[in-house]
């Protein structure tokens, strides 16, 4: 292990640490990924049952399916494909998590060394700025794609157990793989950098939040339009996002090495 790998390995651990004391950050995180795994069961399991109606009677979802959201399956029932659009769509929600988790966690950790008055002696080692934001930015984002698998596993072993047969087969495939373990990522790391950008300038981890969250709009208006059949995330499509976001990430990354050069923190952060 070289001395770069330890001293990020170091302070990786100290910010998990700093995390495991301050559970209050996980709260938000927690709650919606609840919320994203009740909700598609609610919608597609529970109300059926206590209507005595199933949702393939429901015009709006026949059309919804006829659209060709869900792929073609010859031993599909029709309620079967009702129940893998609805889980295919929400999805997308699960994508939220390590948004908000990341911006969420990264807020707390970069203003909270200001606050605490722990930045400048942390500076005083030899670590490097670039060692530090790599630090920072792990601390942040391995929590919350540690929540996100998670959630994501009781989601899909809900499926599995309660769905209609086949449903876990067509909602499982390589579009929902390159979200979650694609999309998911590289949006909470872009919504990361900018938490990091309004941090090294505010002395309010809940603006550096506000600013984070600006991700969380657009990949709400993106699941309202993939719902209501405006827009498809189809393979192609999802990896364009990708490149797109990669880019915006990169960029970010450049002006926060940019904002966080060492003289400038000790100069601003007061």
């Amino acid at each position: 292990m070289t001395f770069a790998t330890y001293r990020v390995t170091a302070l990786l651990v100290k910010e998990l640490a700093e995390l495991r004391r301050n559970r209050v950050a996980l709260v938000p995180v927690l709650i919606l990924a609840v919320v994203t795994i009740v909700l598609p069961f609610l919608i597609a399991l529970v109300i059926p049952m206590f209507v005595g109606e199933p949702l393939s009677s429901d015009p709006e979802f026949a059309r919804a399916v006829k659209r060709g959201t869900v792929p073609p399956g010859t031993d599909m029932s029709d309620e079967a494909a009702v129940q893998a659009f609805i889980f295919q769509q929400f999805m997308l929600l699960q994508l939220l998590i390590p948004v908000t988790g990341a911006m969420a966690f990264a807020g707390y950790s970069l203003i909270g060394e200001k606050q605490g008055r722990t930045l400048e002696p942390l500076l005083a080692t030899p670590i490097t700025t670039a060692e530090l934001l790599i630090a920072k930015g792990l601390g942040a984002l391995l929590p919350s794609l540690a929540i996100m698998l998670g959630t994501l596993a009781i989601y899909l072993a809900g499926m599995l157990a309660f769905a209609e047969p086949h449903v876990f087969s067509a909602v499982v495939s390589a579009r929902a793989a390159l979200l979650v373990l694609g999309f998911g990522p590289i949006a909470a790391l872009v919504s990361l950098q900018i938490a990091i950008l309004v941090s090294s300038r505010v002395n309010d981890p809940r603006t550096a939040q506000q600013f984070g969250a600006l991700l969380i709009l657009p990949i709400t208006v993106v699941f309202v339009m993939q719902f209501n059949g405006v827009i498809r995330l189809t393979v192609p499509v999802i990896i364009i996002a990708l490149v797109v976001l990669f880019a915006i990430w990169v960029l970010l990354v450049m002006l926060g090495v940019a904002l966080f050069q060492r003289e400038a923190i000790l100069t601003r952060w007061k």
